[in-house]
């Protein structure tokens, strides 16, 4: 069996070369313009570094070009296609018809791939953009499992794609006037103010043919969230989804932090990997233990066993809904002769243990903080935080207690994470 591809969300270039370091097979990312994240960090320039770095590592970088267009965004085709002739990427992930048979005929060697926003949920329409040149679909979230596995059979001379974690929108995979409506800002230009999320006073809904039958709204001294869908996470569906031969596994969040990127990529690699070494031994619960520790809005199976309930909603918060998560507390920036340099991220005291999650073995390693001192002035220091912009600390080789410094060089290279337990 082939193996799947692990697809990681890339918001910027150190994302980019995060997501490869932690083992992802390829990312996805665009420019502000003609892709849905009007916020992202890359310009032409940067994008290239970022693709040209990932394709010497082996990876695959796929592009997205999956704006709704308006009339006004049509003369920006033409310089989009140069730059991604330009660019070389392993695909250009579209959802707007008139952008895929713009490119399928000004640059048919550019694999298309049909986005999530296509709203792709039968095997009727991936047999139609099959028949239209598209050489894989991003399947729509609302897809269960028995839809999938039909899916497949009936078509399977094409790639299929599915989210299998992140934030879950309240509309159909995306398309959503709320934000637009309210804030002013279009969900579908990647400025989604989160209106689904957002604090309502009400004491119930009320369906006009149903009387008396409420809707479950609970309200506090915050608000009530009607509309707050936890977070999609499949791993305890991972068996099913691999065993069925889906080509390529998708992680939301091209606006998260590196650390998002590098914890995903780390577990889900693993899980993966693990899988396919030996299926009959898998267990999902030691890799559902590391993602727990990541700030979440709880998780949900999403549609995968059918139709979601009440129980896959948080009406009482948009924050974390894990108070004993671990939070992300420096990330290496380089080694130097006399000891590690870690840029710092949050708050750490002399005397703190800090695990470093090693992108080459999946259990932390846990270092004990005794000495740190001011990278750029060498000034001893009791306790740092992330106040100011690119701070950074040195850690001596002597903290890593029984590793050699070729040993820790090997294990922690630049990029890599380290986290503390929020107290």
């Amino acid at each position: 069996m082939k193996k799947a591809e692990l697809l990681l969300p890339a918001g910027s270039v150190s994302r980019m070369k995060t997501a490869v370091l932690y083992g992802a097979d390829a990312v996805y990312a665009g420019v502000p313009d003609l892709s849905l994240r009007a916020n992202s960090e890359f310009d032409l320039q940067t994008l290239a570094g970022g693709i040209k770095y990932v394709h010497d590592m082996g990876k695959k970088v796929y592009l997205t070009l999956n704006l709704f267009t308006h009339n006004a965004d049509i003369p920006k085709l033409p310089v989009f296609l140069n730059t991604v002739r330009d660019l070389s990427p392993d695909g250009v992930i579209v959802s707007d018809a008139g952008v895929f048979d713009f490119m399928r005929q000004n640059a048919p060697e550019i694999p298309l791939h049909i986005s999530t926003q296509a709203n792709v949920c039968s095997w009727l329409t991936v047999d139609f953009w099959q028949k239209q040149g598209a050489k894989l679909c991003v399947l729509g979230r609302e897809v269960g499992f028995d839809e999938l596995t039909e899916i497949r059979e009936k078509c399977p001379n094409i790639k299929l794609e599915m989210f299998i974690h992140g934030a879950m929108c309240m509309s159909y995979s995306g398309r959503c006037l709320l934000s637009s409506f309210m804030a002013s800002r279009s969900a579908n230009k990647g400025l989604c103010a989160h209106s689904c999320r957002w604090k309502y006073k009400t004491y119930y809904l009320e369906e006009e043919k149903r009387p008396n039958e409420f809707f479950p709204v609970y309200e506090d001294d915050k608000g009530t969230y009607i509309m707050n869908s936890k977070d999609l996470c499949l791993m305890p569906r991972l068996p099913q989804i691999l065993s069925l031969g889906i080509d390529s596994l998708k992680v939301e969040g091209r606006h998260k932090s590196d650390y998002y990127v590098a914890m995903t990529a780390r577990v889900y690699r693993k899980a993966i990997d693990a899988w396919y070494e030996n299926p009959n031994d898998w267990h999902f619960e030691p890799f559902m233990d590391e993602l727990d520790t990541m700030q979440s809005r709880g998780y949900t199976l999403g549609f995968f066993d059918g139709m979601p309930e009440a129980k896959d909603f948080n009406y009482t918060s948009t924050s974390s809904t894990v108070s004993g998560s671990k939070i992300c507390v420096a990330m290496v920036r380089e080694h130097k002769a006399d000891g590690v340099v870690l840029e710092v991220k949050n708050k750490i005291n002399k005397g703190d243990t800090i695990e470093i999650l090693s992108p080459l073995q999946f259990e932390p390693i846990s270092v004990k903080v005794d000495k740190m001192a001011d990278f750029v002035n060498g000034k001893e220091l009791e306790t740092v935080s992330a106040g100011t912009k690119n701070q950074a600390i040195i850690i001596p080789y002597d903290c890593f207690s029984g590793m050699s410094v070729n040993e820790v060089q090997s294990l922690f290279p630049a990029l890599t994470m380290a986290r503390t337990v929020k107290i």
